[in-house]
Parts: C-alpha cells; structure tokens; sequence
C-alpha cells in the first residue's frame, strides 16, 4: 500500500496524514514532487487521471483518490477510534460539517488562491477581481463558524471529527496564502488553538 502525497502547505496530503495519526496508523507518505509536476505526469495520471493528490494506492492495485474518501477506507478499516461519527444522527452531523466546510470555507481559499496569489499566476489565466473578491467571502465563513463555535469545542460533534481536520487544514493553508483568521473572532481562535495543540497536527 503507498499513499502518494506532497509536504506542507499542501492541505488536502495533510487532511489524510492527521487523520491517519489520529488512528495511530503509521503508513509513510510516498512524496511526489508538485513544484517538478510530477502529479501531472503520465505516469501518475494512470493512478489519478485528474493528476491530483493524495492518491492511495491499494496493494491489489486499485487506487482511491479525494481526502475524504481516502479517509473512509481507513476509518472502515480501523474504526477506533471513530472519526466520522459512531451513531447514524453522529455520522450524518460529520458529513453535514465536512460539505459545510468544503463548500463555505474551501471555496473562496481556493478562488483565492488561484485567481489572486502570484504563486499561481503562471499555471492559469486569473481573473483577479474575482480572487481578491474571495477575501471578503472568506471573512463571513469565519464570522459564521465563529457564531457556530460559540459554546462548542469541536465543529461538529463533542469529539474531534474529519470535519475538525477539514477546518484546519483548510484554516491553516488560508493563513499560509495571507487569509488569516481575523481578529474579533475569539471563537474560531479558540478551536483553532485546541486543534493545533493535538499532536496530530504536526502530521
């Protein structure tokens, strides 16, 4: 079994190495390198045609690619401990948190990232006004999880969750793109702290 990924700042590789650390599973990250193109390559589009990472790679040879789905395979093969729910209403709270998330919170970090960080500039044609557009986008997700967060430690259960490792790789790669949490949400700011104080984190 490998796991293709890539190091920090990447958070979609890192989404799947805390997760595997939070199940105290020790498969090491087989690195390909985004700056040379790797992932790109013919040869790593017949394991991801879309030329994108994480990828795992089963031994039988069958590959699974998308963080969440990745993480499904492992949670289904070390339940302990659980982290997308352990009851049907827990589960469906989790996927709930993880599409939140996904879709309120990684959007406007990625059009930010790709229309307005000059790190992507030479990749695609960006439309800038949209890109800085996303700043102010992403500012009302951190005013909604900051009200959210009231009264809560973690997102979407009382137990850490893959919707808690989805906020902060997701967070923390804002912050690293020059988006970070803004200052009068003591909420975010507290969770934040809790899920970067885990061991885990520095996976």
């Amino acid at each position: 079994m490998k796991l293709y990924g890539a190091p920090m700042p990447a958070p979609n590789p890192r989404r799947v190495r805390i997760f595997l650390a939070e199940k105290g599973v020790d498969l090491p990250e087989t690195p390909v390198n985004m700056l040379k193109r790797e992932h790109k390559s013919p040869e790593f589009r017949a394991k991801n045609s879309l030329g994108q990472l994480p990828t795992l790679e089963l031994d039988d040879g069958t590959t699974i690619s998308e963080t969440v789905a990745i993480c499904r395979y492992f949670e289904e093969t070390h339940p302990e401990p659980p982290l997308f729910g352990a009851t049907t209403v827990e589960k469906a709270l989790v996927d709930q948190w993880v599409r939140r998330v996904e879709f309120a919170v990684m959007t406007p970090v990625g059009m930010f990232w790709r229309h307005a960080h000059p790190r992507t500039a030479a990749l695609l044609k960006q439309f800038t006004d949209f890109g800085e557009s996303n700043r102010e986008t992403y500012a009302g997700a951190q005013k909604w999880l900051d009200r959210e967060l009231a009264g809560r430690e973690f997102l979407a259960l009382d137990s850490y969750s893959m919707a808690d490792i989805c906020l902060l790789s997701t967070v923390d790669f804002a912050d690293w793109i020059g988006l970070p949490i803004l200052d009068g949400f003591e909420h975010l700011k507290a969770w934040h702290a809790r899920a970067t104080a885990r061991p885990s984190a520095a996976a």
